[in-house]
């Protein structure tokens, strides 16, 4: 049997893939084809080998699971993701990334690469874990997209400061409109811290692996369009109080009146600041608004 140069050459790269550390093959994969990482797009490659384990137990990932992977950058956990669970979709918007992972995951039957961004993704195979280190430049909106989407859980490395929002306790400064959607959507737990040395290059911010699991809604609201604008609009206020914040959301929503005016004086929490309201104030708010 003949033996081609190109395929001895390709089984001696994967021979020292399987020897080096992830540091030297995202550094080698990196050159190899001319790539050099995008502050733009937050482009910070996840090089320690033991938080995909510690990934992977958060999510109770299991071999009957299909599993998104947001940003896959160099494939590192895609490919860790693929030996673990029936199927990986893995979503990558920058197109020389792409070539990479299509490249360097041929072997893996069970992952399949869609290119673009996650956030025009109308439409994806179904899946019931998401599992990622998603660009951070894209964490609000990512977490927007995930209230309509239906999963068993999310483990995701975000920025520690984006991560402290989505739990903020009501009053901080880190209290908004996030705290208060995703109090609404998700139970949210902080679990592990994860250093800027794991990642190459290494991001000037910390790191935190969160976990979202999908809830029936905290509270009830008639009219979910209706909260969801309501407190998008009270937050971009959020040191007034109720009845003068609200004003603007009427005439923007609802069309100012002396009705409405009057609406306003007959308001709960109208005395009350709006970052001193609870999420269940919101969604009482918003029901009376529906009235």
């Amino acid at each position: 049997m003949k033996i081609s140069i190109a395929y001895l050459l390709d089984h001696v790269e994967r021979w020292v893939k399987r020897v080096m550390s992830l540091l030297e093959e995202a550094k080698l994969l990196l050159r190899k084809y001319r790539v050099v990482p995008k502050k733009r797009l937050s482009q910070h490659f996840l090089i320690e080998p033991s938080i995909f384990h510690v990934l992977v137990d958060y999510a109770a990932l299991t071999h009957v699971d299909t599993a998104l992977d947001i940003g896959a950058g160099l494939g590192f956990l895609t490919r860790f993701l693929a030996k673990k669970c029936k199927m990986v979709l893995a979503v990558e918007l920058d197109l020389r990334l792409v070539k990479i992972l299509r490249e360097n995951l041929r072997e893996f039957p069970n992952v399949t690469i869609f290119e673009g961004d996650i956030l025009r993704f109308d439409v994806l195979p179904p899946f019931n874990k998401v599992i990622s280190v998603p660009p951070y430049n894209i964490s609000s909106k990512l977490i927007e997209w995930l209230f309509d989407r239906d999963f068993a859980n999310a483990v995701l490395i975000l920025q520690k400061e984006f991560a402290d929002r989505l739990v903020a306790p009501v009053g901080s400064d880190s209290y908004g409109w996030l705290s208060v959607l995703s109090y609404y959507h998700f139970e949210v737990d902080v679990l592990d811290d994860v250093p800027s040395f794991m990642f190459y290059p290494p991001p000037k911010v910390n790191s935190v692996i969160v976990r979202l699991r999908p809830r029936s809604p905290a509270f009830f609201i008639q009219n979910y369009r209706l909260f969801y604008k309501l407190v998008h609009s009270l937050f971009s206020q959020r040191n007034k109080k109720v009845r003068n914040a609200i004003k603007q959301f009427l005439k923007r929503h609802l069309a100012l009146s002396k009705d409405n005016i009057k609406l306003t004086e007959s308001l709960p929490f109208r005395d009350r600041r709006v970052r001193e309201l609870a999420p269940e104030d919101f969604g009482e708010l918003a029901n009376a608004l529906s009235n």
